[in-house]
């Protein structure tokens, strides 16, 4: 699935990773949702955040869906796989994905505060790491936004952090 990818498929996917997004958010987690594709097409994962249900801090969609990705085709390599999240990878996240081989992260909305892939640092770039992805970003911006948006408002409602 190297090369240009199909609009159709990349909305397909990111509806996907919203509806995870909001599914975490009904559980009382930041609303985001990541889907891991074969070169294929076929969906090897899919996940929402979970760090309040686990306690765990590594609990991100991202590093959830590479878990399950990884076991399901038996290794740690997931070369030319996609990565559809529908918030900017974090540091930590954008890190995982150069170290499982990720060929591309399709991703909703920028995040300004600890974006690592584009908005403050360009992970999935940098040419002295020994691994680079494609980046698209924007697929379902506005919807990525607002899901997220609306979860923090509820929080600042309700006079939580």
């Amino acid at each position: 699935m190297r090369g240009a990818v199909d609009d159709s498929l990349s909305l397909r996917w990111m509806r996907d990773a919203l509806d995870l997004a909001k599914s975490a958010a009904s559980r009382g987690e930041v609303p985001i949702g990541c889907v891991i594709i074969a070169p294929d097409g076929e969906t090897l994962a899919r996940a929402g955040n979970e760090r309040e249900a686990t306690k765990d801090p590594t609990a991100h969609a991202e590093i959830i869906a590479l878990r399950e990705a990884s076991k399901k085709i038996g290794s740690w390599r997931l070369e030319d796989c996609t990565a559809v999240v529908t918030l900017e990878p974090c540091a930590m996240c954008a890190g995982a994905f150069v170290h499982a081989r990720i060929a591309r992260v399709i991703y909703g909305c920028d995040d300004p505060k600890g974006g690592a892939v584009r908005t403050l640092f360009s992970i999935g770039q940098d040419a002295r790491l020994n691994h680079r992805f494609e980046v698209i970003a924007g697929v379902l911006e506005s919807e990525c936004a607002a899901e997220l948006s609306s979860f923090f408002a509820k929080l600042r409602a309700l006079g939580k952090k």
